[in-house]
């Protein structure tokens, strides 16, 4: 068979460019292991490649989508990665969305009730002042209690001196 040229495989291409990568993709498929679908005749893989385009032994479609697929950046387990990833940043939006309304709902929901009880306000600010006023009178209490706890003990520590001491308590008294 005579050798093979690229202008014997360029009328199944759009361009030339195509042709070669195509055929280089092929190949380098060959060199890898794959088995050609011409007889070797004792060529080198680039002219196996050219002389299977030229006969249209291989699917050219198929060797183009296969090609394109190899040099995309994206690969399928990326491509998931990304819907994922997108679908969660639709549901982080939807759940901002739903978090703005109820935080809406809410200020609206204080407007409505600041505007139809002024009087709780002031209720509440009478009944932390009479709490307040309870606090101090409970603490007032109780350091008074605690003066008088001291004033029996000092007298108890009085009981508990001598005799003598305690008949001159006396007569001081008389």
């Amino acid at each position: 068979m005579a050798r093979i040229t690229v202008e014997d495989c360029v009328d199944k291409f759009e361009s030339r460019f195509e042709l070669v990568l195509v055929a280089s993709n092929r190949a380098r498929k060959l060199h890898s292991g794959e088995a050609p679908t011409v007889e070797k005749d004792n060529d080198k893989n680039t002219v196996i490649a050219l002389r299977e385009i030229a006969d249209e032994t291989i699917v050219i479609e198929d060797i183009k989508n296969n090609l394109i697929e190899e040099y995309q950046t994206v690969s399928p387990q990326n491509e998931e990665d990304l819907f994922i990833e997108n679908e969660e940043s639709e549901n982080e939006k939807t759940d901002d969305a739903l978090n703005e309304q109820n935080l809406t709902l809410t200020v609206n929901e204080e407007e409505t009730i600041n505007q139809e009880e002024p009087a709780n306000a002031e209720q509440t600010a009478n009944a932390e002042q009479t709490a307040n006023a309870e606090q101090t009178a409970n603490a007032e209490e109780t350091a008074s209690d605690e003066a008088d706890i001291e004033t029996v003990s000092d007298v108890s520590n009085q009981d508990d001196s001598t005799p003598d001491q305690s008949e001159e308590i006396k007569e001081s008294i008389d």
